[in-house]
């Protein structure tokens, strides 16, 4: 849609499903929900009147919001807890999640850092050895992080000759990072602390004696200790830090000064001759410039060698001059060029790896050689290339499934990589970059028998005939009669592919009779950079309609039926369960949006990082943005009195990623709304964050509490009843 016409339809669907009219939801009888006082807010886009009532949920210090929160958990959280099956869902999650998890190592001076977790340890510690055919030593017991459990290390980088290791500290959940550093030996904290990081790692200097970080300037009233204290609605800075000094003595090396939301982020090649700065503003394209790194000389000049912001880039590594990167442009699949730096223009570049008929998922540079994932309808392939674009090796794999890793140095003659499916827990490899030779490392014992489960894909049409595949995971014993209780997942954004991968909480489900379905949308990056666009900004509605596929085809081949299908999403897949269910509520037995992204008008008003999504949503500002936003934003689509499937809104009080209020304010909207008796609650954990470093106990009841509800409402019988 686009221009004026596309401006009156969105007003046209606002007026109708949001006039104040309580018709047919004075009939609920069961559910008497927290009172939540609606305000006179209204805001004009481009001529299009938008009411706002329950922006005052957007003032997290707010005693108001403060009151609302736990009148609302009052009422969630005795229902959850009191459902028939949700004690079953506590102790299969916990005896599931109970076995031996190993990270991928990394290696330097001399020595392996790792993490680990016995099976229900709170975090993952992180140990150290000489010798991976031995556990070693506990580096950083987490239990000394905080004393309920909820603190967790966050990114660990070993110093150049083994001895010193930094690491972030995320409390609660949190995406700010707290750096510190310890020393390998004696397993204690040298003083150095650094505040004000997010979504930064560090780079060391070739000669270990400090490191380059980005961070968030401070405000201006701000404390230097205090995480708030740091501004991230302005552009990060890249610093360097020396090892035994203050934070506030850092060296400012970078910053951007001629546009005002790229971030910058620096790291040291392998060889320590070039700071390599990398500038991120959106998910379309991207730029990267270089200092030359000279003995005592922290700030040289800045090159701008990647600047036209005509594509992404990733960089891998250098060989001397010439660096190579990982590329889409003139190549939608992925490509790598060799760029000598010397002779930077373009007509220079020479392609080292050709695209093919299928995307490039991620690539390193280790051992002399490049290591390219590739994806095939949704699963991992690995290939092997020298420096000269010859293929060396294919990587041989376990199954149909997904890797990670295979990072490393230059110089490296080993790298490892981490390798899972629906039904196959990580398991560790190392692979000898010489001879391609895999050996397991470190492979789970389980309580699984993958024997036990059927994996199987298939593709759907979407609305516009697009094939759209799907992953259906089930117990052998399984039969599709149109009654089996159904999950379906899916994200559909931000280039990031959904790809198989074990969880114990998702495995407490299958084991119980029910089916997983994840969905492959456009939005994606599983075919690539077209499909990738074909789901962003004013295409945003091709991923509901593929997900709203998905549903048709489970019920029309009798996978499940209306009454026993589920769907949900977390994140910007938040975003895509709540959407689809008010677009089709008629497919679904329950809805489940976990900290999504649901009011689209005013995401971008959170902070610096919230507006660069804007390359996948849009900006309000923008007329035709607003009117795409405008059709589908959750918030702004719920018609009043209209029967909603019964839904659960999962949010975080910490999340600072995608901040609560949009699932505060989706959830007031929806319970005033609402025109029948099913549920809309709302669980609010006020210990943990977007996701990432949620501790094992809360991973538990989260997930105890939220197959309960899929179980309650879609029909599902425990094996054992």
């Amino acid at each position: 849609m686009r221009g004026r016409a596309a401006l009156a339809i969105v007003l046209a669907a606002f007026v109708t499903g949001c006039a104040d009219d309580r018709d047919g939801a004075e009939e609920r009888a069961t559910w008497r929900y927290p009172d939540a006082a609606r305000v006179t807010q209204i805001d004009d886009y481009h001529g299009v009147v938008v009411s706002d009532p329950y922006r005052w949920l957007e003032n997290s210090d707010a005693q108001a919001t403060a009151d609302w929160i736990v009148a609302q958990n009052e009422l969630s959280l005795p229902h959850l807890q009191a459902l028939p099956t949700r004690a079953y869902f506590a102790e299969q999650i916990s005896a599931l999640i109970d076995y031996e998890r190993f990270g991928i190592p990394q290696f330097r001076g001399g020595r392996y850092v790792y993490t680990y977790n016995a099976g229900t340890d709170e975090q993952d510690s992180v140990w150290v050895t000489d010798d991976l055919a031995e556990r070693g030593d506990m580096l950083i017991d987490p239990v000394t992080l905080s004393a309920d459990g909820t603190a967790s290390t966050s990114g660990q980088v070993l110093s150049p000759d083994g001895q010193l290791l930094a690491y972030g500290v995320s409390d609660g959940g949190s995406d700010w990072r707290i750096w510190r550093v310890r020393d390998v030996d004696t397993r204690v904290d040298l003083a150095d602390e650094l505040h004000g990081i997010k979504f930064s790692g560090i780079s060391w200097a070739p000669d270990g004696g400090g490191f380059y970080y980005s961070r968030y300037p401070h405000k201006v009233d701000g404390r230097a200790a205090d995480a708030g204290a740091y501004d991230d609605q302005q552009q990060v800075r890249v610093w360097y830090h020396a090892i035994g000094t203050r934070q506030a003595d850092d060296v400012e090396v970078y910053r951007v000064i001629d546009h005002p939301t790229r971030n910058p982020y620096g790291v040291v090649t392998d060889d320590g001759a070039y700071l390599i700065i990398s500038l991120f503003d959106g998910y379309v394209a991207n730029g990267f410039y270089y200092q030359r790194l000279r003995e005592g000389v922290r700030k040289s000049e800045t090159v701008r060698l990647l600047d036209e912001w005509d594509a992404r880039y990733e960089f891998l590594g250098n060989d001397g001059t010439v660096f190579y990167f990982r590329t889409v442009l003139d190549a939608p699949l992925g490509r790598i060029v060799a760029i000598d730096i010397e002779h930077p223009e373009p007509e220079n570049w020479r392609t080292v790896v050709a695209e093919t008929d299928e995307a490039i998922r991620q690539s390193t540079l280790a051992g002399d050689s490049l290591i390219v994932e590739y994806l095939s309808d949704a699963h991992s392939s690995v290939r092997v290339f020298d420096l000269g674009g010859a293929h060396k090796a294919d990587v041989p794999l376990p199954g149909k499934g997904s890797v990670s890793g295979f990072g490393g140095r230059f110089d490296d003659v080993e790298t490892f990589f981490a390798y899972t499916d629906f039904t196959t827990p990580g398991s560790i490899y190392r692979y000898e970059i010489a001879t391609g030779d895999v050996q397991p490392i470190n492979v789970p014992d389980t309580r699984v028998d993958a024997a036990d489960f059927v994996t199987r894909q298939v593709f759907v049409n979407s609305a516009d005939g697009t094939r759209v595949p799907i992953y259906i995971v089930h117990r052998k014993d399984v039969v599709y009669d149109g009654t089996n209780p159904t999950v379906l997942y899916g994200y559909g954004g931000f280039n990031v592919s959904i790809l198989p991968r074990y969880s114990s909480t998702r495995m407490a489900w299958l084991n119980a009779g029910g089916v997983y379905v994840s969905a492959n949308l456009r939005g994606g990056g599983e075919y690539g950079e077209a499909w990738y666009r074909d789901g962003a900004l004013l295409e945003k509605q091709n991923v509901f309609d593929d997900f709203i596929a998905a549903a048709e085809w489970l019920i029309a081949n009798e996978v499940t039926g209306r009454d026993h299908l589920a769907i949900w999403g977390v994140s910007n897949g938040g975003l895509l369960a709540a959407a689809t269910g008010l677009q089709r509520p008629d497919l679904f037995a329950a809805v489940l949006p976990a900290v999504g992204v649901l009011d689209m008008l005013r995401y971008h008003t959170a902070s610096a990082n919230a507006r660069q999504w804007s390359t996948d949503y849009g900006l309000s500002e923008n007329a035709d943005e607003f009117a795409a936003q405008f059709a589908y934003s959750p918030y702004h689509n719920v018609q009043q009195g209209k029967c909603y499937p019964p839904t659960l809104i999962l949010a975080d009080t910490n999340d600072d990623r995608v901040l609560p209020w949009h699932s505060y304010k989706f959830a007031a909207q929806m319970q005033y709304a609402q025109g029948c008796d099913n549920p809309v609650l709302i669980r609010i954990e006020t210990r943990s964050g977007h996701g990432a470093g949620r501790s094992t106990s809360k991973n538990v009841e989260q997930y105890a509490d939220q197959w309960a509800f899929v179980a309650e409402q879609t029909g599902l019988v425990l094996p054992t009843q």
